[in-house]
């Protein structure tokens, strides 16, 4: 979204969602530097969503603005401050697995294989 990259955003990360979820088609995930700054850029894009694509989208998070997410339907942005994304850390919630969908050289934690258990 060139709205975050003005905004000078963070890890910015699309996921496709198609076939893993009804929820929506896609996914967007970035950071900001501060509460500030998480805050004006889910306004703008808010403001965005409505003016070139004639949508209302729904915005929870915005007064706190440690987490936003907003819900324009078929694409869904979380905006984050850095510590509450890796707390939360939804890249490996929805299984992204790199850089294909990156725009930032930051790449999911490797998966881990399940250990084996031996009974003894």
């Amino acid at each position: 979204m060139k709205v975050l990259d003005d905004d000078q955003a963070v890890d910015v990360v699309s996921i496709p969602l198609r076939g893993k979820t009804s929820i929506a088609d896609h996914m967007v995930i970035a950071s900001g530097k501060s509460t500030r700054q998480v805050a004006s850029m889910a306004t703008k894009i808010q403001q965005l969503i409505k003016t070139e694509l004639k949508r209302e989208s729904r915005v929870e998070g915005l007064p706190t603005a440690d987490w936003v997410l907003i819900d324009a339907q078929d694409v869904i942005v979380h905006l984050f401050r850095p510590e509450v994304r890796t707390f939360y850390n939804l890249e490996k919630m929805w299984a992204f697995d790199g850089p294909s969908g990156s725009t930032s050289e930051r790449r999911a934690p490797p998966k881990v294989a399940a250990a084996e258990t031996t009974d003894d």
